[in-house]
Formats: C-alpha cells, structure tokens, sequence
C-alpha cells in the first residue's frame, strides 16, 4: 500500500513538474515585462537582428526622405541605420519598443493599430540617438515624433490589444503555486517511500523525463511557430525569426538545468542507497 502510495505521488509530481518548468520560464522571459525587455536586449546583440533592424529602418527613412527633395537610397540609409544598430545604445532602446509591443499585448493601457486594424509599434524612440539623428539630419531628413511599422501583413484574428492581460495578472500566481505544488509533493513522495535512496533517483528521472520531454516538445511547436511567424512582413519577420531562435536557446537553458538536477538528485539517490545498504549489514552484523 505505502508503494502504491508514493507512486501516485511519484506520478502526480511528475505531471507538475511538466507544468511547473515551461510556466516559470514562460513567467520569467515572457510575461513579465522587465524579463521580456531583458530577453530583448539581449538579443538585439545578435548582428542578424541588427542586419534586420538596420534594413527595416532604412525602408522607413527611405519612405521619410521622399519628400524632402533628397535622392537617397534605401541601402545608403541602411547602412546609416547600420551603424547604430551596432552601436551600444541600440539593445536599450530596442528593448524600449519591445516593451511598448508587450504592453500592446499584455494590457488594457495601449491600443495601437492602423486604419486597417493591423498591429503596428512605434520605432521612433531608436531615431533619438544622438549620431543616428546627426545622420538624418545631414540628409535633410527630420527625425519624426512617431514612426509606426505594421508587424503583420493583414488584420490578425488572433492578436488584438490585451488580449494577454489575464495571463499578466494570474501568471505569476500560477507559476509559483505550480513550483510550491510541485515541491510539497516531491516532499510527500519522499515522505512515503520505504527507500529514501529509490526515491531521490526516482525524483531525478521525473526532472530527466521533464527536460527530455521538453527539447521533443520545442522540435514539435516550432513548426508551428513558423507558421505564425509567415504572418509577420518584411524585415519585421527576420527580427521575428531572430527573437524565436533567442526564445528557444533561453528554453533550451532551462532544460538544460532540469536536466541537470535531475542527474544529480539520481546520483544522490544512488548514494543514499549504498549508504542506506551499508548501514543493515552493519546492524545484521
């Protein structure tokens, strides 16, 4: 009975430790906003982003300079473009947009769209660095108070402003209360196992199975995750496409350390049992 007992609890904290990795993850990179402008500024250092960002804002200025009586190309202002986004400003203020695009998505505050209810953000707090401004000046061009890209081609039937915000008001809640639940019953698993030894391995193969599981799950949604990111347009897609590649290394880490404690609560497990067998021969004798 006390085996069948601590199986039920060996199984019950398994499926919340499935729960508990991916919701802390999502909560830390994702949801929150200081975490998401972080995970932003981080990738805007990775020069196929600043390649694409540079490009994206070279076609804009391109579309500003039209009317000011300059023939400037679109590959003269990207490589402008470029040289600020290479710059050790640009991660700051890119991470600025990105959290304007995450209130858009996660709050009722920002509703931000064109006249044809496509989801757009605006770009121009990257117009105030100081050289980048120097640089449209000397082409006749005015920075703009506002410079708004459409991220997606058409309207969105499935992105509209806040529509997240529920996931922003309980997702801590829920992540925490996953990870609390989680550790009671790895607690109570411990607590009704005869072997202690058998149990600690039997917890590490619960975080091994959770972190294996977890890489076959992100080769599966990434298919997916292409095909919503084919809704994206131009430039804004290879910045997209950048950011995913960022998301699923930041996953890949976290799994990595499930794995990781996994292997090490096993090895515990195996040592608590020599040590546990060690200690009846010794009473035998």
């Amino acid at each position: 009975m006390r085996f069948l007992l601590a199986a039920l609890l060996w199984l019950i904290t398994t499926a919340l430790l499935v729960v508990t990795v991916p919701a802390l993850w999502a909560q830390h990179t994702i949801v929150d906003r200081d975490g998401y402008t972080a995970f932003a500024a981080a990738a805007a250092k990775d020069p196929a982003l600043q390649q694409a960002m540079a490009s994206e804002l070279g076609s804009q200025l391109k579309n500003l300079a039209s009317g000011t009586g300059y023939d400037v190309g679109t590959d003269v202002l990207s490589r402008g473009a470029g040289i600020y986004t290479a710059s050790s400003a640009f991660p700051g203020q890119f991470a600025q947009v990105n959290g304007l695009a995450h209130d858009w998505l996660f709050t009722d505050r920002v509703s931000r769209s064109d006249a044809t209810g496509r989801w757009v953000v605006d770009i121009s707090p990257m117009l105030a660095d100081s050289s980048f401004r120097e640089t449209l000046t000397s082409f006749g061009i005015a920075p703009p108070s506002k410079l708004e890209v459409p991220l997606t081609e058409q309207v969105s039937e499935h992105l509209r402003p806040g529509q997240l915000r529920l996931v922003a008001v309980w997702g801590p809640w829920a992540s925490v209360g996953a990870a609390v639940l989680t550790g009671v019953f790895a607690l109570l698993t411990l607590a009704a196992a005869r072997a202690r030894g058998k149990a600690f391995a039997a917890l590490g193969i619960s975080a091994l199975l959770v972190g294996a599981a977890g890489w076959v799950g992100i080769e599966i949604g990434r298919r997916y995750v292409d095909d919503a990111l084919n809704h994206t347009s131009g430039d804004v897609h290879a910045i997209a496409d950048v950011m995913v590649d960022h998301a699923v290394g930041s996953m890949h880490m976290w799994l990595n350390l499930t794995l990781t404690v996994g292997g090490g609560l096993v090895i515990i497990g195996v040592i608590v049992a020599l040590l546990s067998g060690l200690g009846s021969r010794r009473d035998e004798v």
